[in-house]
């Protein structure tokens, strides 16, 4: 059932770069004074603050605590999220979640990171033991598995994954906030030549760790009527699920999450693939992409490549991917990529984009991907439904 009692009114985005030399936090504050400027409101104002975790800070848990002294903030709701490039999502969702059950007012969903001028990570659980000895060292090697498995069972057309590549690419070229390093054309024949990283993952199928923050505000609609905020857009459905097939010892890796919750939240909505004005899915790899299209719902299993061949996925085509850029061809500001589609996906339905504005953006689905685990696929997955 769809919900419009909590708001998004607002969202900021810092440049996504490479080796910024500075800290998570400092990235942090730079993102919470550019949503303030532009919403207009005093921070006083915010009483509630969901922070994702970050793999240069250590992915520490008190992280989020640390994060109000920095900002100067005095909250009555706090809440740190470590479900990786889900994170960004799942603190929207409990953030309206915290709001409806009046543990605050107004709260800021704040995602920052530095990978490439710091990295304190260290993953644990099991990964040392089962995952590195054997080469699968990051997400690149896990995804390498999951494309050949796809490939086998269904067969695989490159030409779809280079369209995705591309298109983004030629996104990212809109977008001033991007990385500079990766504001170059592409060609069909770049994206063939991109040395193999994970065979058969390209260079161009993958994405790269940049610094970055962004975060988006959140209140009642009332609220936010009172504080003369007259944009809004409204997270009306929201699903999650961690650890799928968790039970099996050895599932089928190409199938996820999405399978489940994707056309439960389209349901819920009370709308069909066709309804769907922009699409902006979490997009660390190409085949992620495609797999995600698949078991939302907007073509059977083994159709993504037709699907993505036959379709026009530009900011003025019939579905419109990851206007932004993505992650893919934006950067990812480590576990802040959460982030980058989604507040792309707001500034579209605020009519803020510039010359890549989407005609009519009425809806979006947006979604998240979240941590690696071992011989399955990634272990969390999340969708929103956002309204105007």
């Amino acid at each position: 059932m769809k919900k419009k009692d909590v708001a998004i009114i607002g969202y900021s985005e810092t440049k996504i770069n490479l080796q910024t030399g500075r800290s998570a936090y400092d990235l942090a504050g730079e993102t919470f004074s550019l949503i303030l400027d532009s919403v207009g409101i005093k921070k006083s104002e915010i009483d509630g603050l969901s922070v994702t975790n970050s793999f240069s800070e250590g992915a520490n848990p008190l992280f989020a605590s640390y994060m109000c002294d920095a900002l100067g903030l005095t909250v009555s709701w706090l809440q740190v999220n470590g479900i990786g490039g889900a994170s960004a999502l799942c603190g929207v969702a409990r953030a309206a979640s915290a709001i409806r059950g009046g543990l605050c007012q107004t709260a800021l969903v704040i995602s920052a990171d530095a990978p490439t001028t710091a990295w304190r990570s260290n993953f644990g659980a099991y990964r040392n033991e089962f995952q590195d000895p054997i080469g699968i060292n990051g997400p690149p090697e896990m995804f390498g598995l999951i494309m050949t498995r796809y490939k086998a069972e269904y067969g695989l057309k490159v030409e779809a994954l280079a369209k995705i590549a591309l298109i983004q690419r030629e996104h990212a070229l809109l977008n001033k906030n991007a990385c500079s390093k990766l504001k170059t054309p592409l060609t069909l024949n770049d994206y063939f030549n991109s040395r193999m990283i994970s065979d058969p993952l390209r260079l161009l199928d993958c994405v790269m760790f940049c610094d970055g923050a962004n975060a988006i505000l959140l209140t009642k609609p009332e609220n936010a009527k009172k504080l003369g905020i007259k944009k809004m857009v409204y997270p009306v459905v929201y699903a999650e699920l961690t650890n799928f097939n968790g039970d099996k010892s050895c599932p089928n890796i190409t199938e996820t999450g999405f399978s489940i919750i994707g056309p439960s939240a389209l349901r819920k909505a009370e709308m069909t693939p066709k309804d769907v004005k922009m699409f902006h899915p979490y997009d660390d790899f190409t085949i992620a992409v495609l797999m995600q299209m698949e078991q939302i719902g907007f073509c059977h299993r083994g159709e993504g490549s037709d699907f993505i061949l036959m379709n026009e996925f530009s900011y003025n085509g019939s579905l419109p991917l990851n206007t932004g850029g993505g992650q893919l061809s934006a950067g990812q500001p480590g576990l802040a990529g959460g982030g980058v589609n989604l507040v792309e996906a707001i500034r579209q339905m605020f009519g803020e984009a510039g010359e890549r504005q989407v005609q009519n953006p009425g809806n979006a689905i947006v979604t998240g991907i979240g941590v690696i685990p071992y011989a399955r696929n990634w272990a969390t997955s999340n969708i929103m439904i956002l309204e105007v």
